[in-house]
């Protein structure tokens, strides 16, 4: 069985490494100069994407919710006027879209309504992602499975019986499922990271990892139980206003994960005992007999 989706000019799945997506979404608070600041960081970081969130306020931001006051980086105002603050526009998007191209670097959004995916499709993304909270959204997943995409589907908040139903809804080609828990930060007893390997029992489609912890080792485990997408969230300062802040990981960090990833995906090998090279002035050195019984040969077919 091949578990490949290609998204952009890659691969992603078994036998490719790992897709590394920095998660910008809304930690720019705004400001398209904190933006390119955090590509800038992912594309030297090592990165093989960054994604971005998108919401038509008036749709997404709920009527009792609208009006309820909170202190900002903009004053004292209302939620959607905070969230109209956040979100970018066209002229945005198209600065983005250009510096990304210009940095080498593939860009996705998660679209949270339907005109949000309309919206993207003006800019080309090489893949759509469905956020945690929109797993059960069903029109949603339908819209963005006519765009003819690859679909990146993230799974925090979510029941195995949900999962299953959006799976079925959009089905396992072009599909890579990511595993999450959806708390900012999450502590590490509720990552459940040996869910990866639920789900790659379950599926066939390329299975990923969506982190939200404090530090990189755990991120870093899901390589090894079989995750071929990691997406982490990126900021330019964890102290920074905003909610994903604290759950993000600063440039530094970036680039100490994807280092890692790297040189943990190059050590897990294929599963065939070999005798390396490396080993055999060793061999012939301390190997003094060799007297066990060999009734037979371990062959690989």
């Amino acid at each position: 069985m091949k578990r490949e989706v290609k998204v952009g000019n890659r691969y992603v799945g078994d036998g490719h490494p790992v897709y590394i997506i920095a998660e910008i979404g809304i930690n720019h608070n705004g400001d398209i100069d904190i933006a390119k600041q955090l590509i800038d960081a992912s594309a030297a970081a090592g990165c093989d994407a960054v994604k971005f969130q998108k919401r038509t306020p008036e749709l997404c931001v709920p009527d009792d919710q609208k009006d309820v006051m909170r202190d900002t980086p903009w004053g004292y105002i209302s939620y959607i006027e905070y969230r109209e603050k956040v979100e970018f526009g066209k002229d945005e998007f198209n600065r983005i879209v250009e510096y990304c191209r210009k940095k080498e670097i593939d860009w996705q959004a998660s679209a949270w309504d339907q005109p949000s995916v309309d919206f993207l499709e003006e800019f080309s993304p090489t893949a759509h992602k469905v956020a945690s909270a929109s797993l059960t959204d069903s029109a949603l997943l339908l819209k963005m499975r006519q765009q003819g995409k690859p679909i990146i589907l993230s799974t925090g908040m979510s029941q195995m019986d949900q999962i299953q139903a959006a799976v079925e809804l959009v089905g396992t080609d072009d599909l890579i499922l990511a595993h999450c828990t959806s708390a900012y930060p999450c502590p590490p007893a509720e990552l459940n990271l040996r869910m990866i390997q639920t789900l790659r029992e379950m599926y066939p489609c390329p299975i990923g990892y969506s982190g939200h912890e404090v530090g990189l080792p755990t991120t870093v485990a899901a390589v090894t139980l079989g995750a071929s997408l990691i997406e982490r969230h990126v900021t330019l300062d964890r102290a920074m206003w905003g909610s994903d802040q604290a759950a993000s990981i600063e440039p530094g960090g970036l680039r100490k994960l994807v280092k890692y990833i790297r040189v943990v995906e190059e050590a897990l090998g294929d599963g065939v005992k070999t005798v390396y090279e490396s080993e055999q002035s060793g061999l012939q050195k301390l190997r003094r007999t060799d007297t066990l019984p060999i009734r037979g040969r371990y062959q690989q077919d």
